[in-house]
């Protein structure tokens, strides 16, 4: 049991945190940097405690300056978030050390599931289906034997790699030859691990995830799956739950053995299991993320719980008592980003107009207000709007009455509101029948 925490990020999800944690009786603690000295979550906790320089590794980074926010506030458990040091295994194991509670999965789960390659070996342990591809780190020349073999287009990824960064397709010899050396140095600048390995890469795949829930007494709870095909540069935009691609048949079979896997790795806390589904509804493990995700609002809104203060509960050492789980409607999560529609490059600025959607069916989760100054030094994303309704059909209505309703403006100031608005007319969308190269098609 804890009755402080300090929110150790920044944004909507530090806000979201922090109402999370009043809800169940908790004191917060904010860490800002210099530029966030004026956001929402500063203003929210409890108590605020100033970080450092806007630079995220002079600040949200920096594992020293938290932990001495940590002793100074007296606080006695840590919440990540997503991003930053949220899957940092070195900083939940000092989180550990100190006596204080890191609310999410263990350092060593956290290690486990982080080198993609180990967790891969679990899954294919407990029967998770795998796409074709190295097993293990491998070399140059062994990367290209495995490519002639089951042919290309192959992807190379790295081991550490997250967040869709440190991911090459390989379309033909050459390309591989160029781009190995590349994704390697890569890997070791961004992560500092250089280890890649190869897999089949797998042509117009739906990106298909599945929410759990674990606490430290062996239970675990699979809240169903969540689609997150549209995608630019391997980053997510829409994300809704259920997928109408996977039938009830398919989801148990698949919420048996993520459930399988997590039980394997001793896993507690909030995590998602990631998967590509191909044309014919095959799927393949891809990873596990040992956090909250940035979409967790849409299985909230199906399911009726509240996924951070599950995390919360479980950290805790309280025991997670869950009915059946039952898919209640569709929900679909859009997120708004600070950034140019058209070349989506960040667009940072003054929020001089600010109008929130709502009405029935519609929630936003947000930091920002009117006359907030958009800092430059982050994360373009501003808000989630997320909708439910009965059926796709009503939820997608919904969204576009919503999208229409928000307006954020500001001099030099851009979103990504109207690429939303021109997704949910597109058939492709509309039919179901979208993958992950939907928006690469759509702008083309």
């Amino acid at each position: 049991m804890f009755k402080k925490v300090l929110i150790a990020n920044r944004g909507e999800i530090a806000v979201r945190a922090i109402r999370a944690c009043r809800e169940l009786g908790l004191k917060t603690v904010a860490v800002y940097s210099e530029a966030d000295k004026n956001s929402l979550h500063v203003e929210l906790a409890d108590e605020a405690i100033c970080i450092g320089p806007p630079n995220p590794s002079e600040s949200y980074l920096d594992i020293p300056k938290i932990m001495a926010a940590l002793e100074v506030s007296k606080a006695d458990a840590v919440y990540p978030g997503y991003g930053f040091l949220s899957e940092n295994p070195k900083f939940a194991e000092i989180v550990e050390r100190s006596g204080a509670k890191f609310i999410g999965p263990s350092s060593e789960v956290l290690a486990k599931i982080g080198d993609k390659v180990l967790a891969k070996k679990v899954a294919k342990e407990v029967g998770l289906p795998l796409v074709p591809g190295s097993e293990e780190p491998l070399e140059f020349t062994d990367a290209l034997k495995l490519a002639s073999r089951i042919g290309y287009p192959v992807v190379i990824k790295a081991a550490a790699g997250g967040g869709g960064r440190g991911i090459r397709i390989i379309r033909d010899e050459r390309e591989l030859r160029e781009k190995f050396p590349v994704a390697k140095k890569e890997a070791e600048t961004s992560f500092g691990d250089g280890r890649l390995y190869l897999e089949k890469y797998v042509m117009k795949p739906k990106h298909i995830e599945f929410q759990v829930i674990a606490d430290e007494w062996g239970n675990v709870y699979v809240l169903g799956e969540r689609e997150c095909s549209i995608q630019r540069r391997h980053q997510k935009l829409i994300e809704e739950a259920p997928s109408v691609s996977v039938s009830e048949e398919k989801r148990k079979e698949i919420s048996q053995k993520v459930a399988e896997f997590c039980k394997a790795l001793g896993y507690t806390s909030a995590g998602t299991v990631e998967f590509l589904m191909d044309e014919d509804g095959n799927f393949y493990f891809m990873e596990m993320n040992g956090r909250i995700q940035v979409e967790h609002p849409v299985t909230e809104m199906v399911t009726g719980y509240d996924i951070v203060k599950l995390q919360i509960i479980s950290a805790m050492g309280e025991e997670i008592k869950l009915p059946e789980i039952k898919i209640n409607g569709f929900a679909i999560e859009f997120r708004i980003n600070a950034e140019d529609p058209d070349t989506f490059m960040p667009s940072p600025g003054l929020i001089e107009t600010l109008r929130i959607p709502g009405g029935p069916g519609v929630r936003v989760d947000t930091h920002i207000y009117q006359g907030y100054a958009i800092p430059p030094y982050y994360d373009s994303l501003i808000a989630k709007l997320i909708v439910w309704g009965r059926t796709r059909e009503e939820a997608i209505a919904r969204g576009k009455r919503a999208l229409e309703e928000f307006k954020i403006e500001g001099h030099n100031l851009k979103t990504n509101i109207e690429f939303h608005k021109r997704v949910l007319n597109q058939k492709e969308f509309i039919e179901g029948k979208h993958d992950v190269n939907f928006v690469e098609r759509m702008l083309v």
